[in-house]
């Protein structure tokens, strides 16, 4: 189980990634090495699994962000499945319950692009796509 000093820990790992085992350590009230112990214990635990960057895909040119609802076709499941993993714009996917199948957020560049992709997969599949107009809420981890 955790304690409040790995909760701690997560969180400020959370709001910064980068941030050095000293001034986690200064946060917690402990040395770097107690402090990379931890760490080392929860990567263990398969709690912490990575350590990771926050690109802005706007500056990359990716102008236009797309959630896309897709229920394939019957027997095409692993075909559209293998689809969506080995298109590069598609950021992620979650296979989910109900009428659809995944639910997956991808990058593009133009309008023209995302109808290229959609294209090939909506001969395997049912599409719903809207169109990501703003994010109130970005991604923000479990802890806070």
């Amino acid at each position: 189980m955790m304690d409040a000093i790995d909760q701690r820990l997560l969180f400020l790992l959370e709001q910064d990634s980068r941030v050095s085992l000293k001034k986690l350590g200064a946060a917690v009230q402990m040395s770097s090495p107690s402090v990379s112990e931890r760490l080392k214990r929860l990567e263990e635990r398969g709690i912490l699994r990575a350590y990771t960057i926050d690109i802005d895909p706007i500056a990359l040119g990716y102008t236009l962000q797309a959630l896309v609802r897709i229920k394939p076709l019957p027997g095409q499941l692993k075909v559209v499945q293998a689809l969506i993993e080995q298109t590069p714009e598609f950021c992620e996917c979650d296979k989910v319950t109900g009428d659809d199948c995944f639910v997956a957020r991808l990058f593009v560049r133009s309008v023209e692009q995302l109808d290229s992709i959609l294209e090939r997969i909506s001969e395997k599949a049912e599409l719903n796509t809207s169109i990501v107009k703003s994010q109130p809420i970005k991604r923000r981890g479990i802890l806070g």
